[in-house]
């Protein structure tokens, strides 16, 4: 029988030469940054399918504009602009697009009639919900592949590697989406 790869080991049984700290002095074994690896690509896989449907209607920059609305409630053009990192012009022409295909609407601000927010129509509110979903259903299919101890296992360690990473700038989530 052949043994595990090492990114499936466990991380004491590591304690071989070039694995003991990874990377000059960073005290992370290559083993957990490989198996960190794999489980990004298996989770980009999910985001992927998961966005499938939406990209045939938005594009991956107007999803991310459908996800803040949906999570923040209507805002103004430049806060949503400031918030997708591009010039307001610029965003003005891609909210024109998803006011024509019916995602959202821009209403007068009832706090200040000069002022204009983009809102999150029901149908662009459907497509978020529905990405979710399809989210949460895939996820939660490769999760039930695992007994109830690796399930706390996968929740404790992605939990507690969540809160290291910290918030990702909204920049570095336009190319996927979310």
């Amino acid at each position: 029988m052949t043994p595990d790869p090492p990114h499936h080991r466990d991380p004491d049984d590591l304690a071989g030469p070039g694995n003991d700290a990874g990377e000059a002095g960073t005290g992370v074994d290559d083993a957990i940054v490989d198996a960190a690896l794999d489980a990004s690509r298996a989770l980009l896989g999910a985001v992927a399918r998961s966005l499938a449907v939406a990209r045939e209607h938005v594009s991956l920059p107007q999803f991310r504009v459908l996800v803040l609305l949906a999570t923040r409630g209507p805002q103004r053009s430049g806060d949503l602009a400031r918030a997708v990192g591009v010039h307001p012009s610029t965003f003005s022409r891609s909210a024109d697009r998803l006011v024509s295909g019916g995602w959202v609407r821009r209403a007068e601000n009832p706090d200040s009639r000069r002022e204009v927010l983009v809102e999150l129509t029901a149908p662009g509110a459907g497509l978020v919900v529905d990405v979710t979903q399809r989210r949460r259903s895939e996820l939660r299919g490769v999760l039930t592949r695992l007994t109830r101890e690796e399930q706390v296992l996968v929740h404790d360690g992605l939990s507690r590697y969540a809160d290291a990473a910290g918030e990702p700038p909204a920049t570095a989530l336009l190319t996927l989406g979310v």
